[in-house]
């Protein structure tokens, strides 16, 4: 291993991370070169932070950034990668005495999620894979409409025995795909009662698949899928495989197994390879891969892939790590190791028993209050539960007590009907085959019905898809000059020559008085508008604006739970999931109880069970420095999880509320002759 200079750039990292930034060697006319690196990371270790050194040692190594491909688990998370990347780079090009180089950032080009990269990828290669380089990406709304659609068409409505609906459909379709597993086989282990319907179902995915193909659409799944299909013919896989030199991957426990086999098809040798993740924080596992610990990736490649273990914590005080060991070592799969703060001693966590889940609520609320009373930021608390209508009957407390919050983990924005309608307009433009894009839009010209609407698009469809042809349509009379209007826009956004620039704007100006017509509520509609357009603004053109914010959607902005955003101080909700890669100086987990954690579907099935422990760890993990966890006896009592080892970590309290019958407060002076008046009343 090459051994760095000095610098305070990696005098700031333990030694483990300086064993990952630096790993390989750098003969002077290859740059950096190095075999497979698998980074356990475990919860706070600085898993990020320790990326971007490696790939601003690479750099400073000679590696030119162009050729590294970056994937991560959001686009968010690969830009502040990327933007740190930079920071250290300079950093290490000063204290080494060379020219300043601020072009990192710009040549890190390749980044991004999974299908955020694939989607790029499958449009440079589409003339090799029989694609249209002009196809659409369906978000999932409208990849579960075409499912209800081709559902319809079948009949498999009018089954007398109930068939699966639109949702459990995709759902199952997707597991397909990721798992690598057949039909039956994913029936038989995700969806047992289906089994009956596996050859309805068949027939249902393969006119599924004709139907996008028809529009010329693909959905999240198809571009991964059409990615690992690429890999599999060995002359294309190398041809993309000659573009980089190093592919880094973060967040890989929350890989599928067709996500892997993708990387391992691209690096077959692992040169130039980085795995990075946790096992214990594997918490998305509806279409993952079956359970594999990060240690057993190193025996995937040959000579066996170099293993790191980052075990040291900055994040949370260790009677919070404290807890989070308790929870795993009862757990048989996940790799053993044991988290130890960089943080000075705190207070031990909280096991808070109450009543019921009025009890819990009133606990947060009181503990919130009391924070702000002694001018404690709201901001630095957090409420994590397992599924967003866990919160419902907290929400109404803060309501009625004045507490703002921001939820998160709710509704997508991209959800929500007027962005979906704006949306839709720009991707009808970009793909006039996209007919559940089309069909949104037409129904949006006043005069429109939904019969006039299918007419429009069957004369579309015979006039070749030419948006100039769309005018000639005998629209009815009432409504000729809005379709006139409408169609004008249309011929507008389809001319090659009209820079990206302005696009949205236009749409907006159209659809203003449509919202307005539609919707209540116009004026935070309009905001959302407003959002949209600084949004696009951010990409380089039609087809990447539409592409990404589907893939990777932004927060939602005028749902309902976040409208405290522009305050000053809000306490934050969020289900787990949503949590990731986040924390908080304080945090209450909402449920800590039996069936929910674990949830009642976990009886019977160690997989899900120790998906669940999972779950709760990187609810705990999220704290870093008080930690609480509620369980409501009524919900389910003590939980599985809860073993005595955690409890020993625990500072145990029980919460009574003192909102009860018998506690309620009147005016003991007041008297009523109550029996006399019932006399009178006769």
């Amino acid at each position: 291993m090459l051994k760095p200079k000095p610098t305070s750039v990696f005098d700031a990292l333990n030694l483990s991370q300086q064993r990952a930034v630096t790993f390989g060697t750098t003969p002077k006319e290859t740059g950096v070169a190095t075999g497979p690196l698998i980074l356990v990371a475990g919860a706070g270790t600085g898993k990020s932070h320790i990326l971007a050194h490696r790939a601003a040692h690479l750099f400073v190594g000679g590696v030119d950034p162009s050729r590294i491909l970056l994937l991560t688990f959001s686009q968010r998370a690969a830009r502040e990668m990327i933007a740190r990347t930079q920071d250290i780079a300079s950093q290490l090009l000063t204290e080494r005495g060379k020219l300043n180089d601020r072009s990192v950032q710009s040549r890190l080009q390749w980044f991004g999620n999974f299908h955020s990269v694939a989607n790029r990828i499958l449009r440079l290669f589409a003339g090799q894979l029989g694609l249209d380089p002009g196809f659409t990406v369906l978000s999932r709304a409208d990849a579960a409409n075409v499912m209800a659609a081709v559902h319809h068409d079948l009949g498999l409505a009018a089954k007398e025995k109930r068939f699966p609906g639109k949702d459990a459909c995709l759902w199952i379709y997707g597991h397909r795909i990721h798992s690598r597993l057949t039909l039956a086989q994913t029936l038989a282990d995700q969806f047992p009662s289906g089994s009956e319907w596996e050859t309805d179902l068949a027939r249902l995915f393969r006119e599924y698949v004709a139907r996008k193909q028809k529009y010329n659409t693909l959905d999240a799944d198809d571009l991964l899928l059409y990615w690992h299909v690429m890999m599999q013919n060995p002359t294309l896989a190398a041809s993309l495989s000659g573009n980089f030199d190093h592919v880094f991957v973060d967040d890989y426990q929350d890989t599928s197994t067709l996500q892997g086999e993708i990387i391992q098809a691209l690096k077959p040798d692992g040169q130039g390879v980085v795995l990075a993740g946790d096992d214990a924080q594997g918490i998305f596992p509806l279409r993952s891969r079956t359970y594999e610990l990060m240690p057993r990736l190193a025996h995937r490649y040959t000579p066996k892939a170099e293993i790191v273990v980052l075990a040291q914590n900055y994040r949370s005080t260790q009677q919070v790590l404290d807890c989070g060991n308790a929870l795993l070592c009862d757990g048989p799969r996940q790799y053993r190791r044991t988290l130890l703060s960089a943080r000075q001693a705190g207070q031990k966590a909280f096991y808070v028993t109450v009543d019921d889940d009025a009890a819990q609520v009133e606990y947060i609320t009181g503990k919130l209050l009391a924070a702000r009373e002694i001018g404690g930021a709201l901001k630095r608390h957090a409420i994590l539960f397992r599924s967003s209508r866990h919160s419902e009957a907290l929400e109404r407390e803060l309501t009625g007590r004045g507490i703002p919050y921001v939820k998160l983990g709710s509704s997508h924005f991209l959800e929500a009907s007027h962005i979906r309608d704006m949306i839709s307009v720009l991707r009808w433009v970009e793909n006039p085959r996209n007919t559940v894009a089309g069909f949104r839009v037409l129904k949006l010209v006043p005069g429109i019905d939904p019969a006039q609407a299918k007419a429009a698009l069957d004369y579309f469809a015979a006039q070749g898809f030419k948006v100039p042809s769309l005018a000639g349509f005998e629209a009815p009379k009432a409504t000729a000059k809005d379709w006139k209007i409408f169609c004008t826009l249309l011929e507008t956004l389809a001319d090659p020559g009209r820079p990206w620039a302005g696009q949205v704007r236009l749409v907006r100006d159209w659809y203003r008085p449509q919202l307005e017509r539609l919707y209540d509520n116009g004026f935070s509609r309009i905001r959302d508008l407003d959002q949209l357009e600084q949004l696009a603004v951010q990409y380089p053109g039609r087809e990447r604006f539409l592409s990404e914010i589907t893939l990777d959607p932004p927060t939602p902005i005028s749902d309902p739970a976040s409208t405290a955003s522009s305050e000053e101080d809000y306490v934050v909700l969020a289900t787990v999931q949503a949590a990731v890669g986040l924390e908080w100086d304080v945090v209450y987990v909402l449920n800590a109880c039996e069936g929910n954690f674990p949830s009642g579907s976990a009886a019977g099935k160690p997989d899900v069970l120790e998906e669940d422990r999972r779950l709760l760890f990187v609810a705990l993990m999220r704290a870093r420095v008080e930690l609480h966890l509620c369980a409501p006896k009524a919900q389910g009592g003590k939980s599985r999880f809860t073993t005595d080892k955690l409890l020993e970590c625990c500072a145990q309290l029980t919460f009574r509320s003192q909102r009860g019958v018998d506690s309620l407060s009147g005016n003991d002076t007041a008297r009523v002759d109550v029996a006399s008046q019932l006399k009178e009343m006769w």
